[in-house]
């Protein structure tokens, strides 16, 4: 059995974590830390987790767990995420992984140095809604794929959160347009060679919106999106475009909630429909296997330094700041 310690009582966790954790018998949460211990206890009593700490050094350092869950603000995952593998223990770190492609890459050489997992919470590439979407990309089934569009839009009213602060490396890329962009490179199947933006900020250097154009050696273009401007409609959609047809895949994010996956090929449409189980809980069965089986998962370490080098070209390519810089 795998035994987590959790840095934080965040909104993320229960569905993150908690539940998958109560659906698989080789997963527990053992222990938490918060800033505030009696946010901590009322967490643990919520949630049925046995231990409370006073701080996150104690949870990394406990003798009790195996591994770490770091859903703190993205600010804080290197730091955290580096003291929990020289600790001996795995990490789950939520996305992005880090505020730049430079920590995303020290977290990578620590982990092989400890020979720990560390782990980027991309959930979705888990669910086999995605996985199917991958192999008939993969398979040429569509073609000559010519254009990849992935686009994730939420509305907005975030004026006091944290996710719009440059500080703790906020923005909207950072928090769902970092969404699209792995499902671009996922499908791809590659690197881009050539990356062009444009973003509408609202406070200094952060990001509401930002739209791009990823431009891969096959000749496949990428054109993604991310949107958490006032007023917006909730929508997540991946649309790959071949010779032959196209894969047109609503809520690829989580589909447990609902989602549409159509495949048009030679003007035939088919649809098929997937596991409603969360994609959180095949998150968890591929962490496990990748610490007690050592099979790689596919947001390994190299893969979140990937993801996090196309990020800062974003923007960059937007004229903006790369975060933690």
């Amino acid at each position: 059995m795998i035994k987590f310690g959790t840095l934080g009582a965040a909104r993320i966790t229960p569905a993150a974590l908690i539940d998958p954790c109560k659906n698989n018998d080789n997963a527990l949460i053992s222990v938490v830390a918060a800033r505030d211990r009696s946010r901590a206890e009322a967490f643990a009593r919520e949630h049925d987790i046995a231990n409370v700490v006073d701080c996150y050094e104690d949870v990394i350092s406990h003798p009790d767990i195996d591994a770490v869950y770091n859903p703190l603000h993205i600010g804080l995952h290197h730091e955290w995420s580096i003291k929990a593998l020289r600790a001996g223990k795995h990490v789950l770190c939520e996305k992005a992984i880090a505020c730049n492609a430079k920590e995303a890459e020290e977290m990578a050489v620590v982990a092989r140095e400890t020979g720990r997992v560390l782990m980027d919470a991309f959930h979705y590439r888990y669910h086999p809604c995605f996985i199917r979407a991958k192999e008939i990309c993969a398979s040429g089934a569509l073609g000559d794929i010519s254009e990849i569009d992935g686009l994730f839009h939420v509305a907005g009213h975030l004026e006091n959160d944290i996710r719009t602060n440059y500080e703790t490396a906020g923005g909207v890329t950072m928090d769902i347009g970092c969404y699209p962009i792995s499902w671009v490179r996922h499908i791809a199947g590659e690197e881009p060679v050539e990356v062009s933006a444009i973003a509408e900020i609202g406070k200094p250097n952060v990001d509401l919106f930002l739209t791009a154009d990823l431009t891969f050696p096959s000749g496949i273009v990428g054109h993604i999106s991310g949107d958490m401007r006032n007023g917006g409609e909730p929508r997540a959609e991946l649309k790959v475009t071949g010779s032959r047809g196209t894969l047109l895949v609503r809520n690829p994010i989580a589909p447990q909630f609902g989602s549409k996956f159509e495949l048009t090929i030679d003007g035939v449409t088919t649809r098929e429909i997937f596991d409603k189980r969360a994609s959180y809980d095949f998150q968890l069965d591929a962490f496990i296997a990748a610490v007690e089986e050592g099979i790689t998962p596919y947001t390994d370490a190299e893969e979140a330094v990937n993801q996090m080098k196309v990020i800062d070209a974003c923007y960059e390519a937007a004229g903006l700041s790369i975060r933690g810089l």
